[in-house]
């Protein structure tokens, strides 16, 4: 069995941008400062804890768990043979 490697970067790149766009937006609406996710401008430039910087994540995100899923199903599609 093989993985579908564009399926998999793009549920990936979903889940992942979805998530961290998610998590900014759920900690602002309950008023927490997001010590923990202020981390995410180290990796993604343009990113900060704000509405704004949770769409920036969103895009970031994307990509970030695109490559991830791809290089995830390559990797399993080259090993498993």
């Amino acid at each position: 069995m093989k993985l579908n490697v564009k399926a998999l970067a793009l549920a990936c790149g979903l889940l992942w941008g979805g998530a961290v766009c998610f998590a900014t937006l759920w900690l602002i609406a309950l008023g927490y400062e997001g010590t923990v996710i202020r981390h995410l401008d180290h990796f993604y430039l343009g990113y900060s804890f704000s509405v704004v910087g949770a769409f920036i994540g969103l895009v970031y995100g994307f990509i970030d768990g695109a490559i991830g899923g791809a290089l995830l199903a390559w990797l399993y599609n080259r090993f498993a043979r």
